[in-house]
């Protein structure tokens, strides 16, 4: 079957309230403006404004939210006929704090984890090139056997899948269980992203790049990318070894949110066009420091072919 979509993208799909003040707590934010949310979401739009075909597999409610995802993600061209309004369970909500760092949050999680088999089916599968999800999306069943199951599938059918391993105990309590199925999930041999954030939440403890790169190896994944914050990328390939790259000078970080779903949006459109390790990370690279320096989504008025070049 013809190739006609580039990623599927499976998971949460939310509003992020995201407060007004910068480096404020949230119990001391008074304010708050509405974005699109979910990093899958992101993914799929990023991916969109990129000029790739790209498919949603989410859960909204039917209600005044679920209306303006779905107006949204229309609007930024997201194929949507996989996204299910919910008659029964309201859509989520995250409340996030503005930051420079890494932003402190309160989820609200109703229908974004109603993720049912019939939305992926296996004509879909077919048509893609790259399936996509993240640990917040696996936290939580019906979502997560749908998307393990799926993403086995695609592997049988050559897909390459994806994960953002951002894992949060607040999300995800039981870490033993999240190390369980993320075990399942990286036998389809994904590209893996993660930051060192996630690593800190996910072991409790801080671990060596040593350690983390021989973890997730392990466990079936032969390309794992590590974000390390202003300390640069570093990515572990089992065939091409260790690549590391400083990170980008950016004059003004405005919103952290969200940037590493740029940066891995850069990097899948990289290696769709078959761009080697280092190039692919300048692009991830120059597309995360976009987002940094506005608010919310990326903007209207770049054009991110000539940008990534």
């Amino acid at each position: 079957m013809k190739k006609t979509i580039d990623i599927i993208s499976v998971g949460e799909v939310l509003i992020d309230f995201i407060g007004h003040e910068v480096n404020t707590s949230i119990n001391k934010t008074k304010d708050y403006h509405r974005f699109l949310g979910g990093s899958p979401t992101n993914v799929a739009v990023n991916a969109a404004r990129l000029g790739l075909k790209s498919i949603l597999v989410a859960t909204c409610g039917q209600d005044g939210l679920g209306e303006y995802i779905i107006r949204k993600l229309k609007a930024n061209n997201v194929i949507t006929s996989q996204v299910r309004i919910s008659e029964t369970e309201p859509t989520s909500i995250i409340f996030v704090s503005k930051s420079t760092g890494t932003p402190d949050f309160i989820p609200y999680r109703e229908a974004d984890c109603q993720i049912e088999k019939f939305q992926i089916q296996d004509e879909i599968l077919e048509s893609a090139k790259i399936f996509h999800t993240t640990c917040f999306a696996l936290s939580k069943n019906p979502a997560r056997t749908t998307i393990l199951e799926s993403a086995k599938k695609a592997k049988s059918l050559g897909l390459q899948t994806s994960i953002d391993v951002n894992f949060s105990e607040r999300i995800w309590p039981d870490r033993e269980e999240a190390k369980f199925v993320l075990k399942e999930y990286l036998s389809t041999d994904p590209l893996v992203k993660l930051s060192l954030d996630d690593c800190f939440r996910l072991f409790a403890e801080e671990k060596t790049e040593e350690y983390i790169f021989e973890y997730f190896h392990a466990l079936g994944a032969s390309t794992i990318c590590l974000t390390k914050g202003k300390d640069g990328v570093v990515l572990s390939d089992n065939t091409f070894g260790v690549f590391c790259q400083k990170a980008m000078v950016i004059p003004e970080i405005k919103d952290t949110t969200g940037a590493g779903d740029a940066f891995w949006t850069g990097f899948l459109y990289a290696q769709l066009l078959h761009k080697n390790f280092e190039e692919t990370i300048t692009i991830a690279q120059k597309l995360a420091s976009i987002k940094l320096q506005n608010i919310g989504q990326l903007p209207n008025d770049i054009n991110f072919k000539e940008e990534l070049k």
